[in-house]
């Protein structure tokens, strides 16, 4: 229904009404279904084989876009579910379908939905935001290019970061030869390391956060090792960048457009802040009021958390102006990607974890 909502899509959610009278009738004894006589599992029944589910879908992420591209675009979804039922079908089996039902939704409900909908709030919102101008990549603005997104990172997103800043890098980049290093570069700094200070920056830390991880633990515990790593590669990329520039003629280099710096859809960012402050609120305050579904305590704070968030997100789709995620060549393929895979994976990690 959000998703009708936001995006004008013509979703066709429940065609039988029946089935959704049914649904009524049976979401009250789920909801308030206690947390008395929840079904446990018990990790040290599980063999080392319930693992390979888990294991089967890594090495599809890995190796399947390498040696069969086309065949992955089109079925990664697909391959996703194969993985999941291989897990769900023989666990309801042998562990029943009490405790099947319990691991499902408590994984839904309390980690892939609230990571999904962070992931959703931080790639619309960011996706808004434009920055225009005429550059030219010499190996002091591309190395100050590469800091800010490292900067912004922990903040917005590496997928944010990396979205803001990638384009216009490519751009200003454009007439040099070898320029493959930029981008490897960028790659390290802005959507790995840079994630690596709170739980926005990557998805693995929000988890630890939904754990009851402190939000600024990532930021004192790895600020140090951060600054060393950062230091050392932009040293790196400045030396090797500043190697290739200067095999090249100056005019390759030459910008033939002179085009002001600028910023489109600069009021995303207060809603990133927006975003920010969200996270942070469902972290700090406590009210101590949930509800049960199936056993699974589902707090208020982080309701209203992901309300919030999707909130956020519907005020950037809609007041940002089109051309702005055109020029960011924006598309739904990379959530669709990240939901339909992170699913199979927050699935079969199950039994891992146990």
């Amino acid at each position: 229904v959000i998703f009708n909502l936001m995006f004008g899509r013509k979703i066709a959610m429940i065609k039988n009404y029946k089935i959704f009278l049914l649904f009524l009738f049976i979401l009250p004894s789920i909801i308030f279904a206690g947390a008395e006589g929840a079904p446990h599992l018990n990790g040290q029944d599980l063999a080392i084989f319930w693992v390979l589910p888990f294991v089967g879908i890594l090495l599809s992420i890995a190796v399947f876009p390498l040696v069969a591209e086309h065949f992955w675009h089109h079925n990664f979804g697909k391959i996703s579910l194969f993985w999941a039922l291989l897990l769900i079908i023989p666990f309801s089996i042998s562990q029943g379908l009490s405790i099947t039902l319990y691991e499902l939704l408590h994984v839904g409900l309390l980690e892939y939905v609230p990571f999904l909908i962070l992931l959703l709030s931080l790639y619309t919102i960011s996706g808004g935001v434009q920055l225009k101008g005429s550059l030219v990549g010499t190996p002091s603005l591309n190395t100050i290019i590469i800091f800010i997104g490292t900067a912004l990172a922990s903040w917005m997103g590496t997928t944010g970061a990396a979205m803001l800043l990638i384009r216009p890098l490519i751009r200003a980049n454009q007439h040099r030869k070898n320029k493959v290093h930029i981008i490897v570069f960028f790659i390290f700094l802005v959507a790995n390391i840079g994630g690596s200070l709170t739980p926005l920056g990557d998805p693995p830390l929000f988890l630890g956060f939904l754990k009851g991880v402190d939000f600024f633990w990532t930021t004192s515990a790895m600020f140090l090792p951060m600054l060393f790593m950062v230091v050392s590669l932009l040293i790196i990329f400045f030396g090797v960048d500043t190697y290739f520039y200067s095999k090249e003629s100056p005019h390759e280099n030459a910008d033939t457009e002179n085009e002001k710096l600028g910023l489109e859809g600069s009021f995303n960012l207060l809603l990133l802040a927006g975003v920010v402050g969200g996270v942070l609120l469902s972290g700090f305050w406590k009210p101590h009021i949930h509800i049960n579904i199936y056993h699974v305590h589902v707090e208020l704070q982080n309701i209203v958390r992901d309300i919030l968030l999707l909130s956020l997100t519907y005020l950037s789709w809609t007041m940002t102006p089109m051309q702005i995620r055109d020029a960011n060549e924006y598309t739904w393929f990379p959530i669709e990607e990240v939901g339909k895979l992170f699913a199979g994976i927050f699935v079969t990690i199950i039994p891992a974890i146990a």
